[in-house]
């Protein structure tokens, strides 16, 4: 069987220089497999596309003048929206956005963790008059706005007058277009906010009709507190709310994802409309301080709760770390065995050197650099599944193009490679689902996501007995096999195993 696909596919890209420039009387797309993103089976059919639209779905034939792709019998699907992306920042510096569109992906979503571009309107108009290859649209993030209102002395609650100035940020992002708030409670400035803050935040985006998405207050030790505080945002702000990588990251919490899924479900009875987006690997990237909930990085209880109940130090994988290069890499463990001291001592000095050159490093130095990051084991894979069934639990990446983590290359073709067709967590018309048109309806895009007239050309021709990933943490930026070809706003973006360059993306806006 995946030798007589490789063949068909092989079939398909023989079309590629054909109709590698778009048509003035558009193409259409023949004998596909039609996957449509709203969950209904599969079916043969065939897409016209007139622009930046589709035109019509259905059994169609050839007209005038309008380019003709075969699809060889392979499926046709809505291109995948990535809710959760932090590839927004790498955009200039990789114009092919090859990390996206060699899984699929035709959307991203950015502004994600609590973390922004400072101005919302000049990044979207900048991406106005210089389009890239994939849709882009953004949060505004909590963190942002809160240093920008509260300056270095973040390490508190905010006062009513600062909560008022993060208002008119907020404010002017959301006319600027954003989607909505996202915050990042684990993270600095955000953890140091309180629940009365991030609601007041939350009632002006709800006015505004946009939206909230969060990493929660806490992935492990907290985990519960946090799942109520996103209930309670949603409840009390009457705004739709996400929980961004949805995870429980902590060895006393594993085996437990069904209790959460009956706690959402629960919320979702109740009238808050909560939802999740979930990348599948059981390894985050993150830094060494989030291992610290309470920041307390000399405490030696701290450090061992943190590699016996977050992680292991053989699960614990320096990917950035500027003091000494040469760690990069290393586990904790390897590297405790290097300095000859066991590894609770070993985090704390790590932490100590990196906590150093931040404060006495140059900024010319270190200024845009990340000075240290990890990725690290914290899940199982019973969770991940538990979570990934849950029918308002959508896909992402929470990847970038430059980073360690394989999900940035990896996400999309590993769920349709390894849940899919390898352990049957879902059907192949789910999956698309997942990664289509709940993924529009949890953001709020109204015309992208399912194949259909006047919807939006997003479109991905692959091959799914091919589909797999193939990045990991050693080699996180390859490529994965099974994705044919890839249209954004009807013009073709990546195709032959290589991104086209063509700047096809637009702006996406809340409506």
């Amino acid at each position: 069987m995946i030798q007589s696909l490789s063949i068909r596919a092989l079939a398909v890209l023989a079309t590629v220089v054909a109709c590698s420039s778009p048509s003035p009387d558009g193409f259409v797309v023949t004998n596909a497999r039609l996957i449509d993103g709203t969950g209904a089976p599969a079916r043969t059919a065939s897409v016209r596309i007139r622009g930046d639209s589709i035109l019509e779905v259905g059994d169609l034939k050839p007209q005038g003048n309008e380019a003709v792709v075969d699809a060889g019998g392979l499926v046709l699907a809505p291109g995948f929206i990535d809710t959760h992306s932090h590839a927004d920042g790498d955009l200039r510096e990789d114009t092919t956005a090859l990390g996206a569109v060699s899984q699929g992906i035709t959307t991203i979503i950015g502004g994600q963790d609590g973390g922004s571009h400072p101005d919302v309107g000049a990044f979207l108009s900048e991406l106005e008059a210089r389009p890239v290859p994939v849709n882009v649209a953004t949060y505004v993030g909590h963190g942002t706005i809160r240093m920008r209102a509260m300056g270095e002395d973040f390490r508190r609650v905010a006062t009513a007058a600062e909560v008022d100035s993060m208002r008119r940020l907020l404010r002017a992002a959301l006319d600027a277009g954003a989607l909505g708030l996202s915050t990042g409670l684990e993270y600095d400035p955000g953890i140091y906010s309180s629940t009365d803050e991030v609601l007041a935040l939350a009632k002006d985006v709800a006015a505004a009709g946009g939206r909230y998405i969060s990493h929660i207050r806490s992935e492990d030790y907290a985990f519960w507190k946090a799942i109520d505080e996103i209930i309670r945002i949603g409840r009390e702000a009457r705004l739709p709310v996400q929980i961004s990588h949805a995870k429980l990251a902590m060895r006393d919490l594993w085996g437990r994802a069904d209790s959460l899924v009956r706690i959402l479900e629960a919320a979702r009875a109740d009238g808050v409309d909560i939802t999740a987006d979930i990348y599948p690997y059981l390894y985050w990237q993150s830094t060494l301080t989030v291992l610290f909930p309470k920041r307390d990085f000399e405490n030696r209880a701290s450090a061992n709760f943190a590699l016996t109940q977050t992680t292991t130090p053989g699960g614990l994988r320096l990917a950035v770390y500027l003091p000494k290069p040469e760690y990069q890499g290393k586990t904790l463990a390897e590297i405790a065995t290097l300095r000859g001291v066991d590894s609770v001592t070993a985090l704390i000095d790590l932490i100590r050197d990196a906590e150093r050159m931040r404060k006495e490093a140059q900024p010319e130095f270190i200024e845009g650099k990340t000075v240290e990051s990890i990725i690290a084991t914290s899940m199982v894979e019973e969770d991940v599944a538990a979570i990934m069934r849950w029918p308002f639990t959508n896909f992402c990446t929470d990847g970038s193009f430059t980073g360690s983590h394989p999900r940035g290359f990896g996400s999309f073709p590993r769920i349709l490679g390894k849940y899919v067709r390898g352990e049957g967590v879902m059907s192949l018309e789910e999956a698309v689902r997942r990664g289509t048109s709940l993924a529009a309806r949890n953001m709020g895009i109204p015309d992208r996501g399912t194949l259909a007239p006047g919807m939006k050309a997003d479109l991905v021709l692959l091959d799914p007995a091919a589909v797999i990933d193939r990045a990991t943490p050693d080699t996180p930026h390859e490529t994965s096999p099974g994705i044919q070809r890839v249209w954004v706003n009807g013009r073709e973006v990546f195709a032959g195993g290589r991104a086209t360059g063509v700047a096809a993306g637009r702006v996406i806006k809340r409506r």
